[in-house]
């Protein structure tokens, strides 16, 4: 347990009467979604649905204690920068298909902007985002892209981080 024994009783807090003091007895218990999404450090957060169903073991937000561990190790200051980009990829890849195609970006802008622009507002910056981070022309960003992306605009990984 160690240092995560403050984030175990966290998790246990979240749901005391499903996650039993002595976790190690049940290791399979998981806290739904609506518990984990309405924590503090998330509830505010416009990514906090994609965020717990990615890390998730079955992409439906409930969480055993370990994806709970995974995901504050991600959101610490702590965590190193590409590990932080590659769950942002993946949190921002809404169809999990690999790549963030202009649906996500839609998704991703609409969201960071909570819901401010306009449909043409958004599909600008979205064509924008595209034409400055497309590095393969596809039309779409692969990990790679995105990374080089992140390394311009480093504010980009902002909405990815939660003081703990």
């Amino acid at each position: 347990m160690g240092s995560h024994g403050g984030l175990f009783y966290r998790y246990q807090d979240l749901a005391p009467q499903l996650v039993p003091l002595d976790y190690t007895s049940c290791p399979d218990v998981k806290v739904p979604y609506e518990l984990i999404g309405s924590m503090p450090e998330l509830k505010d957060n416009p990514f906090r649905q994609r965020i717990a169903q990615v890390f998730s073991d079955d992409g439906d937000g409930h969480m055993t204690l370990d994806n709970f561990l995974d995901m504050f190790s991600v959101m610490s200051e702590m965590a190193p920068r590409d590990l932080k980009a590659y769950y942002a990829f993946k949190i921002y890849d809404f169809n999990d298909d690999g790549y963030i195609c202009a649906w996500d970006l839609e998704q991703t802008v609409t969201k960071l902007t909570r819901g401010e622009l306009s449909a043409e507002e958004v599909s600008l910056v979205c064509e924008k985002v595209l034409g400055e981070a497309d590095g393969d022309h596809d039309g779409r960003l692969s990990l790679e892209d995105f990374q080089n992306m992140i390394l311009r605009a480093p504010d980009f990984l902002s909405t990815f981080h939660i003081r703990i």
